[in-house]
């Protein structure tokens, strides 16, 4: 997997900005599969936030997708990309898996599903800005976003380019 930084852009997606009203683009980059594009990232906060403690502040990741993708497919690679995180049951690995089936539909190239984290464990999802589920579990949100933001994420430079630092 590679990634590249990206120009920033203006536009704050409306399910982000009900929620955080103070969100700001903090950084994006665009995930690479050989080479093939498969979706950009974009990490939205507040000005205050803090890389090293995203478990514990809002913020909302958005992820537009470059290309046909299975939801299914999106919530099995979440689990084994959240498991590089951390440990967790296979109580919770089947728990978290039903509830990201209902989370992430099918994609085509520019849908986007955003995740959006109240910072006290809430974490609700959005696709093409419509509701698709919720869940309220500070395990499930450090380690779905630890995918991204943990510094034991698989992609260290898309990583650093979303939290401003690539």
């Amino acid at each position: 997997m590679t990634t590249s930084a990206a120009p920033p852009i203006a536009t704050t997606p409306a399910e982000v900005a009900s929620a955080l009203s103070k969100a700001q683009l903090l950084g994006r980059a665009t995930l690479r599969f050989f080479g093939l594009r498969v979706y950009e990232a974009r990490l939205w906060a507040p000005p205050a936030f803090d890389a090293l403690r995203y478990d514990s502040l809002p913020f909302a990741l958005e992820l537009a997708y470059a290309r046909k993708l299975n939801g299914s497919d999106i919530a099995e690679r979440s689990i084994a990309e959240m498991r590089r995180v951390g440990d967790f049951s296979e109580a919770q690995s089947k728990a978290w898996q039903d509830m990201m089936n209902k989370a992430f539909p099918d994609v085509q190239a520019d849908d986007r599903l955003t995740g959006v984290h109240d910072g006290q464990g809430l974490v609700r999802f959005y696709f093409n800005g419509q509701a698709t589920a919720s869940i309220k579990d500070k395990d499930y949100a450090r380690l779905f976003f630890g995918i991204w933001l943990s510094d034991k994420t698989s992609a260290p430079g898309l990583r650093a380019s979303l939290i401003g630092q690539g």
